[in-house]
């Protein structure tokens, strides 16, 4: 019995060092492969440059010699910026957006090669797709309003009580709501078809009462926060809560609230380009994105929640925890590209439009 027991540990050992040589898919020196490369990682992100150059930093102090090629923009931009682009040849390595739908689109498209790691590996089931996109972030969508125009005990906390306070003050909210623009923002458009979905009848009533009062319609959450903090406007909907939370934190004028019926929560998601002109350093971003060390600067100042539960500061659980019934994950996968159906997406946006008229 000993030698089958020999002849098994050896098979094991032997499966193990292929899994493990096949599944890191590295060459002895990839810092030296990246340099070969050129030294440089070209990222498109509609994260703020100010939100990610922290993790920017650190990469670069890891990897001496490379270079962090960073450009901030809307998820929508990125979206057109990047298909235009590869149609002519080469363009971004890696994309990261908050609009999981396009990043799906995308990579069901064949815009994303796939790439195996260590840090892959310790993501979440919900958090990979093909093994081309993952998550990166947990992040959930809030109202966000002015603490100096709103007392504590009339902020809206379910989406209920926000419908009741408009109907109820319309000259008050009368042009001083504000909420992404679903025709000009890709994460707009992802958050309100999620809303949509999640409860039809609230969504519609809210958007109606948001209509009839002359809500203000962006692409930015940082313009929308500024007229927030200014008084020009008194609630946002929708908003992205990392972004709000972590401008709460140094503006007192700022107040946010995850409704308590429920709270979408969304995902930045990041994929390498399939013509990514440097893939060996779209890879060690990618995984420096996705380690432990990554993950727990992503959350420092900024509202994000990790997706790795090993992560120091705030992980998934925690804000699973925090939210209790009302945790509403969008889930990565062809779920998503519902709304980019042609079809789906006129009937949408006409609905929105005709909800948007001043009664």
């Amino acid at each position: 019995m000993s030698w089958i027991r020999w002849v098994l540990g050896a098979a094991i050992a032997a499966t193990m060092a292929l899994a493990i040589q096949a599944f890191a898919q590295v060459t002895p020196d990839r810092l030296g492969t990246a340099l070969r490369e050129g030294g440089t990682v070209i990222v498109y992100g509609a994260t703020d440059r100010d939100v990610v150059q922290p993790v920017i930093a650190a990469f670069e102090a890891q990897y001496r010699g490379l270079h962090v090629d960073y450009h901030d923009m809307n998820s929508s931009e990125l979206y057109q910026r990047f298909v235009a682009e590869s149609e002519r040849g080469p363009s971004a390595d890696v994309l990261w957006s908050s609009a999981m739908d396009l990043q799906v689109k995308l990579v069901n498209d064949g815009y994303a090669q796939p790439w195996h790691s260590p840090e892959t590996a310790s993501l979440p089931a919900w958090a990979t797709w093909k093994d081309e996109a993952f998550g990166t972030t947990y992040e959930p969508a809030a109202f966000v309003y002015n603490k100096r125009a709103l007392s504590p005990e009339e902020v809206p906390d379910t989406h209920a009580a926000l419908i009741r306070l408009l109907t109820e003050q319309p000259a008050r909210f009368r042009g001083r709501l504000a909420t992404y623009d679903p025709e000009r923002s890709g994460l707009g458009l992802l958050l309100h078809s999620q809303d949509a979905q999640a409860n039809p009848t609230a969504f519609w009533q809210l958007v109606r009462a948001m209509g009839g009062e002359g809500v203000e319609r962006h692409a930015s959450t940082a313009k929308m926060l500024d007229r927030i903090a200014s008084g020009e406007v008194l609630i946002g909907y929708n908003l992205l809560g990392s972004y709000a939370q972590s401008r709460a934190q140094h503006d007192p004028a700022i107040g946010v609230v995850w409704p308590r019926d429920y709270t979408l929560v969304l995902s930045r998601v990041a994929f390498i380009a399939r013509k990514a002109q440097h893939p060996a350093a779209a890879r060690l971003w990618l995984d420096f994105l996705l380690s432990a060390h990554g993950q727990e600067i992503l959350a420092q100042g900024a509202g994000l929640f990790s997706v790795r539960e090993d992560a120091p500061g705030k992980a998934a659980s925690s804000l699973r925890q925090q939210l209790g019934t009302a945790f509403r994950p969008i889930a990565l996968g062809t779920s998503l590209l519902a709304y980019l159906d042609q079809i789906k997406r006129r009937d949408f946006l006409r609905e929105w439009d005709d909800a948007m008229r001043p009664r």
